[in-house]
């Protein structure tokens, strides 16, 4: 993402959130005090980083995963070649030991052979990384909800777990390593991985806006679902410094204590339907929220928003999400609302309207002194807006019904 004017995780988060067992809904995290809009409510480091595909390891460096500058400059790994680093520190912090393993066999020729498509790439590279954690990390990844069976045609866990005892050595396996393993850490990929995304820039293909990674965050896994979330997250992949991939949640909006804080799976424009399949298919619920039940009472060819949106959207969290709620939700002045889709004004305020984007407009987090910022930033395009930029006008942006 674009870098903001201000550091974007300068404000204290520890206290913002308590985790709570939510009737019909699992465990959720709600605000553990009054919320103003923009806080950072979450700053977490990764406890699982790996990469989306084989092809991100020449583009990506392969601990941080920023951008990696030209050829000559990048490190490439010492024991594997097949991977590369963007600095030193990068290069002596290295990646996980069984991924460099099966990448030293021919340049990562078994690898790719094992994994020739995207689709089996994903949870073989998850499976690499996963078992080569220390075991107090590889614990935390296990502690975390199950997603549902995965769908008809996915990679059955039985060869992909043949492919990692393959493609690792013997004696570098864990102790625990078995085919009841793979399953369960499996069924936590699905369910729990954030996307680490190329920044969406103007003009760009679709095709091209992909994931550059993917990261397990423990606490942040615990955001359950809402289509109109009250948060959402955000990834500097490129920012200097350390902490590059730690997830950033901030407020939409202000919250009251007790309420609790959702976020959105995936781009908030997409349609009734498909929301409905992915969170049927991915997390195993259907969404009864305040916009699901309106949309539901909508004609079918008439539920025609988020034609453009996208899979890169895809926010993962644990389990369970419905009837968020949120405050900030009302119409103010009762601009762009209506009786068919009384929502309207959260689209006008918080979808981004760079042509193509559909990314999350968030407030950047309150000045030192306390007051709002009144700029908002986009989580997947990086842009800046001023809040008297808003145009509230008819309609909705990114919407239609």
């Amino acid at each position: 993402m674009a870098s903001a004017p201000q550091n974007p995780t300068t404000a204290a988060a520890g206290d913002a959130l308590r985790v709570a067992d939510i009737p019909g809904r699992g465990r959720g995290l709600l605000a553990a005090r009054d919320v103003r809009e923009g806080e950072v409510l979450l700053s977490e480091p990764a406890v699982l980083l790996y990469p989306a595909t084989l092809a991100s390891l020449s583009s990506y460096c392969a601990a941080c995963f920023r951008s990696l500058p030209a050829a000559a400059a990048a490190a490439s790994c010492a024991s594997c070649r097949a991977a590369a680093f963007c600095s030193p520190a990068c290069a002596a912090a290295s990646h996980p030991r069984l991924l460099c393993a099966a990448l030293s066999h021919g340049g990562g020729a078994g690898l790719a052979a094992a994994a020739p498509t995207e689709a089996v790439q994903e949870p073989l590279l998850f499976l690499l990384c996963a078992y080569s954690l220390p075991e107090p990390s590889l614990g935390a990844i296990l502690s975390l909800s199950s997603a549902p069976p995965p769908p008809p045609g996915a990679q059955d866990a039985a060869t992909l777990h043949v492919a990692v005892a393959a493609l690792a050595p013997q004696h570098m396996l864990p102790a625990g390593f078995s085919p009841d393993l793979t399953v369960a850490l499996l069924a936590k990929d699905r369910g729990n991985s954030f996307a680490i995304m190329e920044p969406y820039r103007p003009g760009m293909l679709l095709e091209l806006l992909k994931a550059r990674a993917y990261a397990v965050y423990p606490r942040a896994s615990l955001f359950n679902h809402d289509c109109l979330p009250n948060a959402c997250h955000f990834d500097y992949a490129d920012r200097p410094g350390p902490g590059n991939t730690d997830i950033v949640v901030r407020a939409l909006h202000d919250i009251t204590e007790g309420r609790e804080v959702c976020i959105s799976y995936f781009a908030a424009n997409w349609r009734y339907t498909d929301r409905q399949r992915r969170l049927l298919e991915d997390y195993g619920f259907r969404c009864e929220c305040d916009r699901c039940q309106i949309e539901s009472r909508w004609k079918d060819d008439d539920d025609n928003n988020g034609d453009d949106a996208d899979d890169a959207m895809e926010e993962e969290g644990e389990e369970d999400g419905a009837d968020g709620g949120d405050d900030g939700m009302e119409e103010e002045d009762g601009t762009g609302a209506d009786d068919d889709f009384p929502h309207a004004y959260f689209f006008v305020r918080y979808l981004c309207d760079s042509e193509g984007c559909w990314g999350m407009l968030a407030p950047l987090p309150p000045l030192p002194n306390g007051e709002l910022s009144h700029v908002f930033e986009c989580n997947l395009c990086g842009k800046l807006r001023k809040e008297e930029d808003v145009v509230a006008d008819e309609g909705t942006t990114g919407m239609a019904h």
